[in-house]
Order: C-alpha cells, then structure tokens, then sequence
C-alpha cells in the first residue's frame, strides 16, 4: 500500500476514537503499486470502483508557438515506494509518503486514466480526478485546497478523459508536462508562488456515488458491450545536489479537457484518496534506488524523421474553456530566452508529421478501420 498525505500531520497525538474512525475510513479505501501503476480503489463504495493511474514517457514536442498533435507513450515511468527508500531521500518525502519517478531534464511525461469496468452494467465506473503541479492545480491553476469545486472545475472526469498532457492554458489546448528541476525558476509552482518548496505531482481521486452509479447505468438486458476506453499506441525505439525535480510548461498541445457531464453532488466526496508522487532527477536514481534509470527518450525530430505517428484524438463532448493563471506563466523556453539560456536541448520546429486520427467522427463502440 502507499503510504502518506499531504500535508504531513500535525501531531500523533490523537485520541484513540479518532484513530478507529480513521482506520476504519482507510480500510474502505486504498491506493497499491504494482507493475508500474498507482491502483486506487473503494471496496465500501462500489466493488467496481477501482482506478489505475499510469505515468508515460513519451516525446517532448518543440516549444515553437504551434500547436501540435498528442506524441505517442514510450513505455511507463518506474515507479517505487518512497518509503523503500527512507534513508536515502530528504525527510519531507518520507512527509508525504507515496512513491517516486526518475526523470531526465526536459523530459516529458502524460498521465494515463483506465476505470475499472463494471461487466455486470456494462460501464466504467465513474471518477473525479485533482491533478496538480507542485500543488499547482493542472486545470485551474489555483492553489492546492483541500476537496473537490465545480466552478471552475478543478479535475478531470474518469472515464471522459483518457490521458492529461499538460497545463490547460486555452479550451482545446494544454502546455506539456516537462521535467525541470527545483530552484531554478522553470516550474509552474515557481511561477506562480515564488516559491521551489513542493515539485512533484499530487493527485486526490473521488469515486462516483455507488447509488448514482447503479441508477445512471442500470444492468442491460442484453450484453453485448465492447470496451470503449480508447486506445493511445506506444511506441519503442532504440533510445540513444537536490534529487527534487518539478513540472514547467513545454510545448502546445491539442487536447480538452471535458467538462463533467454528471451532476456535482454525484460525486462521493466524503470518501477520497491522495497520493504524492515524487520526482526526481535521472541521475540520482540509481544512488536512491541502486537501480539503473531509463535512458534519454529520442527527440521529437529524430521520431518524426524516422516516420512513426503522431496523435489526433476528438472528443465529442464540451471542454473546459482554460486557466486564465496557466496561460498567463511563461513556457520553459521563453524563459530560457528571457535569461540568455537555453533549457530544452533540441527544441527545433518538426516536419512532415505524420498524424493518426483517433475516434473521428466515430460513435462510442464504433470501431476504427483504419489502413491495410
């Protein structure tokens, strides 16, 4: 199980009444590791309410002013428990517990979602996801408060959104993830506190009311459902002091954020998971964990070059319209030009890409051919 909150307790002196409630809400709900992906799951709420949270490697698209297409997963991100390694991180991520990411300088990343699916309602049970930067809301750009809020919507909604990129700045348009590290003014929560205290990524999960759940998609008569989650290929190609990194925003994107669809009190919001996870440079990696990191993923330029797809998906649903406060923060190579340095090695425009058109005007179990 991973372990830890944010922010850390304040004392251990709580009463023993206290301490059986809280054990007992735990034991209704619960966030594991295994094989890379964060498992979070509400057995009291629903048995069905389960949700895996992966993180992908992937390309870093130029910083050019365009906006481009989704690039492809290049594997997931090693995930481990931060409190494996107790001894060998700083004390305030033994705080927050949770788990622990390497990752290069300027290296990319998305999130990937996949609800459990209920077989029996032929659904994917439903969720409200928080993401953030640093404590940096990755939607609104609000600072880290505690619960869930409509207006704006802080979260994205499980299943609608199968994959998060970035900072939403605009509506239909986010700035990718990139990993930057600490202390040098480059991350989103530098931006926007003043401050390199958090880095990392938090995020807090609430699951769908199991009342509304069981009303909203009652069992079919008949079940002849395909799984609908759609599917974001990956790819491989032959991949040619404080360990504390943080997210700054990269290159533009074409993606939206839906908007929810379900009604605000459907949410179970008295029940709730949080997880920390930390991130750390490439290089120390090995010194925390004795285990070899991945390598330096390839360029968005020799990727293109090589003739492998970019991404296109459409969503038919309304978006989010964007954070007024994301949009506001400079990228990571407008403030590379505004310092006379240069951040993102490699930051050429891409040619000639070649794009995929995911779900276009396709309906929700209609299957893609695509070419032959």
């Amino acid at each position: 199980m991973v372990s830890g909150d944010f922010p850390p307790l304040a004392n251990a002196g709580i009463a023993l009444d206290s301490f059986h409630r809280s054990q007992a809400q735990r034991s209704a709900r619960m966030i594991e590791l295994k094989k890379d992906q964060l498992l979070f799951s509400f057995p009291k709420v629903h048995p069905s309410a389960r949700l895996a949270i992966e993180f992908q490697r992937t390309l870093r698209i130029p910083d050019d002013g365009r906006d481009h297409p989704l690039p492809p997963g290049l594997g997931t991100f090693p995930l481990r428990h931060v409190d494996d390694f107790a001894a060998n991180v700083p004390a305030a991520w033994i705080e927050h517990g949770g788990v622990m990411l390497p990752m290069h300088t300027a290296e990319a990343m998305w999130l990937r979602f996949e609800a459990h699916e209920d077989s029996q309602r032929e659904a994917d049970y439903p969720f409200a996801v928080r993401i953030a930067a640093g404590k940096v809301n990755a939607v609104t750009g609000q600072l880290w408060s505690p619960g869930l809020h409509r207006k704006p919507q802080d979260y994205v909604v499980i299943p609608e959104q199968p994959w998060l990129d970035g900072f939403c700045v605009e509506k239909g348009t986010i700035r990718q993830f990139v990993a930057m590290p600490l202390g040098e003014g480059y991350t989103a929560e530098e931006q926007i506190t003043g401050e390199a205290e958090h880095g990392g990524i938090q995020i807090e999960i609430f699951p769908m009311k199991r009342e509304v759940f069981e009303r909203r998609f009652p069992i079919p008569e008949l079940q002849d459902r395909a799984s609908h989650f759609p599917c974001r290929p990956a790819y491989s190609m032959a991949l040619h002091e404080s360990p504390a990194m943080g997210l700054g925003a990269g290159g533009r994107m074409r993606q939206e954020i839906s908007e929810d669809p379900f009604r605000f009190d459907d949410w179970d919001r008295s029940h709730s998971l949080r997880c920390f996870v930390h991130l750390t440079h490439a290089q120390t990696w090995r010194a925390i964990t004795g285990q070899a990191p991945p390598t330096e993923p390839p360029t968005a330029a020799a990727y293109s070059h090589a003739g492998l797809p970019w991404f296109d998906y459409y969503s038919d649903g309304p978006a989010v319209p964007g954070s007024a406060i994301l949009a506001g923060i400079d990228s990571i190579a407008t403030l590379g030009k505004k310092t006379g340095k240069q951040p993102l090695p490699e930051n050429e425009p891409v040619t000639n890409q070649k794009v995929v058109l995911l779900r276009k005007d396709l309906k929700k179990d209609q299957v893609r051919e695509g070419t032959f």
